[in-house]
C-alpha cells in the first residue's frame, strides 16, 4: 500500500510553536479553493447561565458533503431537562456570503460577521434563525484567537485540513427564543472555523475535540488520528491559556484512552477515560459522566443508511459514528517555581469515529 507524509502547521521548535502566530482576520475568512472537494465551515456554542447550551454551524461544504452541495445551517439547542433539538436546513448559492477578508458569513437570515477593538481583540455578532428558534448572540473575546502554527496540515496526496479559532474563550450575551419562550442570555462562549481540501473520511480514522474553562485556565484541544494511508501519525494540537496569556501552543502531548464501552446507538465503542499531558506543562484527566449525544453517520445518509443495505456499507464503509460526551476533569498545571496547581469542573467534548 502506497502511504503519503503529512506535514503539520506547527512554527517550530519541533511539533510546537516557540513563537505563537498572530491571528490575521483574513484567516478567520473563506479560504477560496477551485476544488470540487474543498470543504469550509464556522461553528459557535454557548453555555448559558439559564441551563441551556445552543451549538450554530454555518456550512459552505461539509468534508462528507457531495461535490457542489449547497450552503447549509445547522443549529443544536440541548435544554437543561437532557433533551435535544436539532434543526438543520439548506439553501441555494445565492442566497449566501462568505468574505475572504474576515469573518462575513450569511446564509439566508443566519449570520455571523466581527468586528474589533483597539487592541484588535473581536467580538462576533451572531444570529441563527430557523423555524421557531432564533438565536441572536454576541460573542465578546476574552482571548485573542488562535491557531496551531499557520493554521493548516497539508497530506502528500494534495489534501488540507485547517483549524482556526476565532474565539478561544468569550463572554455571550444576547436573547434566544424557543416556541413562545424568550430569554435574555449570558454565558461562556467558544467559535471556531475548519477549512480544507480531499475527502477527510479517507483520511482520518477518528478525532477527539473539546475544551475546558476554569476561572482562570483555558484549554483547547484536538486528537486527529489519521490511517494506516498516512503512516497512522496522530495530530494532537492544544492551546493551554492562564487568562488572556496563551502558555503553550503544542503539539507534543501524549493521549491515553482507558477502558471502553459499547454504545448501540452509534455502533461504536467510546472511552469511558480520557488522560491528555505535556509532560512538565500540564496533565488534563476526563471521566465520562453522560452521552448527551450518539449517532451512526451512516443511518443519517438516504437509502446508504437504510436496514437492507446495512450489512453491505458496514464491510465497504465501516461503522462511523458521533458522540458528545459531558466528563468531569482535573487539570493539574505546573507553575514556573515547578509547584503545581490542581483545579476540577465539567466539560462537553466530542468523538467522530470513521471506522
Amino acid at each position: 500500500m502506497k502511504t503519503y507524509d503529512s506535514v503539520e502547521a506547527w512554527n517550530g521548535p519541533g511539533r510546537s510553536d516557540g513563537v505563537i502566530t498572530t491571528v490575521s482576520p483574513a484567516d478567520n475568512a473563506l479560504h477560496a479553493r477551485p476544488e470540487r472537494t474543498a470543504f469550509e465551515h464556522w461553528y459557535f456554542d454557548a453555555q448559558l447561565d439559564n441551563g441551556y447550551t445552543v451549538v450554530g454551524f454555518l456550512v459552505k461544504r461539509r468534508p462528507e458533503d457531495p461535490p457542489m452541495a449547497r450552503p447549509w445551517v445547522e443549529i443544536i439547542v440541548y435544554q437543561p431537562d437532557g433533551s435535544r433539538r436539532q434543526i438543520a436546513q439548506r439553501y441555494p448559492e445565492r442566497a449566501a456570503f462568505f468574505s475572504t477578508e474576515e469573518v462575513d458569513v450569511r446564509i439566508g437570515p443566519n449570520s455571523a460577521r466581527v468586528e474589533f477593538d483597539e487592541n484588535r481583540m473581536p467580538t462576533y455578532h451572531v444570529v441563527f434563525d430557523e423555524e421557531d428558534v432564533r438565536l441572536d448572540l454576541t460573542f465578546r473575546n476574552e482571548i485573542l484567537p488562535w491557531m496551531p502554527g499557520r493554521g493548516e496540515n497539508h497530506f502528500g496526496d494534495g489534501g488540507v485540513f485547517g483549524w482556526c479559532v476565532g474565539a478561544p474563550r468569550a463572554e455571550v450575551t444576547g436573547r434566544v427564543v424557543i416556541g413562545d419562550e424568550q430569554w435574555d442570555v449570558t454565558g461562556r462562549g467558544y467559535a471556531d472555523h475548519n477549512w480544507g481540501v480531499g475527502n477527510m473520511p479517507r483520511v482520518i480514522e477518528r478525532w477527539h475535540w473539546g475544551r475546558l474553562y476554569t476561572d482562570d485556565y483555558s484549554l483547547l484541544y484536538a486528537v486527529v488520528a489519521c490511517n494506516e494511508k498516512y503512516n497512522s501519525v496522530q495530530i494532537m494540537p492544544v492551546m493551554l491559556a492562564k487568562g488572556d496569556e496563551i502558555l503553550l501552543s503544542t503539539g507534543e502531548v501524549e493521549f491515553t484512552l482507558g477502558s471502553s464501552v459499547y454504545d448501540d446507538v452509534a455502533r461504536q465503542d467510546y472511552p469511558q477515560t480520557f488522560t491528555l499531558e505535556a509532560p512538565g506543562r500540564f496533565r488534563l484527566e476526563m471521566r465520562v459522566q453522560q452521552v448527551l449525544q450518539s449517532h451512526s453517520l451512516i443511518e443519517e445518509v438516504p437509502i446508504v443508511g437504510s436496514r437492507l443495505l446495512r450489512p453491505i456499507v458496514d464491510r465497504v464503509i465501516g461503522k462511523p459514528g458521533y458522540f458528545r460526551f459531558q466528563s468531569d476533569f482535573t487539570l493539574a498545571v505546573t507553575q514556573d517555581d515547578g509547584s503545581v496547581e490542581t483545579v476540577e469542573g465539567s466539560t462537553l467534548h466530542e468523538l467522530v469515529a470513521l471506522t
